[in-house]
């Protein structure tokens, strides 16, 4: 995918949301919706296009399983970012990535690449 892949994000912490969202954009793939609450974040979730989420376990305290409900049944798929562990999840989305806080550039990488292994986008030198 020469224009990189479209990616819903989901995080309550603004600064963290923008750090990932820098590190996907420096990836090569672009953020096209945000969310912050389980209120906004499960519209998108039925309405953006995207092509995979990223989803924090813990928004201003309510769990994202909901959302993350959301996303599976249009059939996109999805990763947790937390600081949690996943024994916070239902355990039918204890099977989904997660990626520890603080987030690694390297570590995002492999993780949009172990979803999506056919999709190569070109990070910008």
């Amino acid at each position: 995918m020469a224009d990189g892949l479209s990616v819903f994000l989901v995080e309550d912490e603004a600064l963290i949301r923008m750090m990932i969202a820098d590190m996907v954009e420096e990836l090569g793939h672009h953020v096209v919706a945000e969310a912050d609450n389980v209120r906004d974040a499960s519209a998108f979730a039925m309405t953006a296009q995207y092509d995979f989420a990223i989803l924090d376990i813990n928004l201003m305290g309510v769990y994202v399983d909901p959302v993350a409900d959301l996303i599976e049944r249009r059939g996109k798929p999805f990763l947790f970012a937390t600081g949690y562990g996943p024994e916070l999840l239902p355990s039918l989305l204890r099977r989904r990535p997660i990626l520890r806080k603080p987030i690694a550039l390297d570590q995002l990488k492999t993780m949009i690449d172990s979803l999506f292994p056919d999709a190569v986008a070109e990070a910008p030198h």
